[in-house]
């Protein structure tokens, strides 16, 4: 049964033959919302550093953020963050993120159970963002990763690079991002696979006067098996007032890959391109939901807790 997981792990990721996939699922909120890949919203909210470490010169000074989402059946996954201010120009944070598969039979070939075991992937890290210049804020997050099913484990270091440009009297905000640089230290056997790296671009747009804003990134810009539509993913939001909003996306890949095939041959990914989501800011407290669909056997429903101390 562990051997038959192992294999399992490789085949859902065959698409991007990387480890540690777990890494690609969104922290924030307001993120997921917008499609579940957004590297350019400077509001004040924490969960942003798991998405763009630049973009911590805009959260408040001693910030703690708890995140929760649901994904697959008997599965849970959290994550959370601490950002600190050092100066008007410069912040840390420190962060950490993981999914529990659960609990797990173990058998022999003959379906003989032998046992339980568990299976969980980890990550910790910590964040660096400084102000280049009154527009652009630059940022690194180092993590150590690991992942574990059963007796086997498989370890790696990766890096998160970006850059934001923001324009506040037109109300633009440009980034680029580089994900998860770095490779596994020890692998599962002797198969060493790469890291999930993601190369991003996006861009977001208030209409001056309006209370909508827009959203588009280009994900995984470092492999293009895919065709130029499944790399965008858009998004919307409408901001009311300063304290509440409500987002909408749509993401083609996910589309894509959430498409399943019906006994009269007909595929549907069942909405998995939508995602909805709405939050609340209030003097110290912060609070977002959304839903969407990162999974074909459920939908999942992500919260996100701040509070400044």
């Amino acid at each position: 049964m562990l051997l038959c997981l192992l294999s399992c792990h490789r085949v859902a990721a065959q698409d991007s033959k990387t480890a540690f996939n777990f890494l690609r699922l969104p922290a924030s909120a307001h993120v997921a919302a917008l499609g579940g890949d957004n590297i350019t919203l400077t509001d004040n909210d924490a969960s942003q550093v798991f998405h763009n470490p630049a973009l911590i010169n805009n959260v408040s000074d001693r910030t703690l953020n708890l995140n929760m989402m649901t994904y697959m059946q008997g599965s849970v996954t959290a994550s959370a963050s601490f950002t600190r201010a050092i100066s008007d120009r410069a912040t840390w944070g420190v962060q950490g993120r993981f999914i529990n598969y659960g609990e797990m039979k173990e058998t022999t070939s003959t379906g003989e159970q032998t046992g339980t075991f568990g299976a969980r992937d980890v990550a910790l890290g910590g964040s660096f963002a400084y102000g280049l210049t009154d527009r652009i804020d630059g940022g690194i997050t180092a993590k150590l990763v690991g992942s574990y099913i059963g007796q086997y484990n498989s370890l790696g270091v990766c890096v998160d690079l970006g850059l934001n440009y923001y324009d506040p009297e037109k109300e633009w905000s440009i980034s680029a991002v580089a994900r998860n640089l770095g490779g596994q230290l020890t692998a599962y056997e002797d198969d060493f696979e790469r890291m999930p790296l993601d190369l991003q671009l996006g861009v977001s747009k208030r209409l001056i006067g309006s209370p909508l804003r827009f959203s588009a990134t280009l994900t995984r810009l470092n492999d293009w098996q895919y065709g130029l539509g499944k790399h965008l993913v858009v998004g919307a939001d409408l901001l009311l007032g300063e304290q509440f909003y409500i987002a909408a996306g749509y993401n083609p890949l996910r589309a894509s890959e959430m498409k399943v095939t019906a006994s009269d041959d007909s595929q549907s990914s069942h909405g998995a391109a939508l995602s909805f989501g709405a939050g609340m800011t209030l003097q110290r407290l912060q609070l977002h939901v959304a839903y969407a669909k990162y999974h074909v056997s459920s939908t999942s429903l992500l919260i996100n807790f701040s509070y400044t101390l």
